[in-house]
């Protein structure tokens, strides 16, 4: 048992990923939300309880349910199916053929491991093969699929799949750069690194299309 932890350990404190879907169990939404916030709340309780805290004291009293509440309806809400944002497409009437990059898209999610932010911007691109999507939806695919806990490999790799899913087509990439709290606040505790990924699909993996794209958001982001 000890030697499973220490490899689990060390899985999380070098933030590798071990599934390309997020592990979620079949019976995720088995209870309703408000369910849910009691549960959460009264485990919250039985931490901040142990770690000495005095849940008496006014500025304490309603921390439990505040972070039930937050796990459920906000930083975590991108778990439940239901919230998952309507991708309105459109014919290309207009015949626009080259590629539309949304850049600096603001990125925050939860890194599975040790439950700490990640903050950052995605930048999203596509070549229209007859259809197009609103811009305010790209930037809620990529709000969704952060909005749980995640590792960014897959968050990268689940906004290029929804995307070319609502598009019909093979020609998506996203880029992202962020900060891991995880690194930059404990562990190693380097507050300047970031993590950049990115996921290329169909002309995006050409070298001229790859180009074009990270010419366009040349990664000078700042946090």
């Amino acid at each position: 048992m000890i030697q499973n932890e220490e490899i689990h350990d060390e899985i999380g404190d070098n933030h590798i990923g071990s599934c390309a879907k997020n592990p979620v169990r079949d019976d995720a939404f088995a209870i309703t939300d408000d369910e849910k916030i009691e549960k959460i709340k009264k485990d919250v309780e039985s931490i901040l309880l142990t770690l000495g805290m005095d849940l008496t004291d006014d500025s304490m009293k309603g921390t439990p349910n505040r972070v039930a509440k937050m796990f459920v309806k906000e930083i975590f809400g991108g778990l439940n199916p239901a919230k998952k944002p309507k991708a309105s497409t459109f014919d290309n009437n207009y015949k626009y053929g080259e590629m539309l990059v949304e850049k600096n898209i603001t990125l925050y999610s939860t890194c599975e491991h040790h439950l700490l932010p990640i903050i950052g911007r995605a930048h999203v691109a596509y070549i229209s093969n007859g259809t197009v999507i609103g811009l305010s939806k790209m930037n809620r695919i990529v709000e969704y699929y952060s909005k749980r806990p995640q590792v960014q490999e897959r968050l990268t790799m689940q906004i290029v799949q929804e995307l070319q899913n609502a598009l019909g087509t093979q020609d998506v990439a996203c880029v992202i750069d962020a900060k891991h709290l995880c690194v930059n606040s404990r562990g190693i505790s380097d507050i300047e690194s970031s993590t950049v990924t990115s996921e290329f699909g169909g002309k995006f993996k050409e070298p001229q299309a790859r180009r074009e794209f990270l010419d366009y958001i040349k990664l000078e982001t700042k946090f």
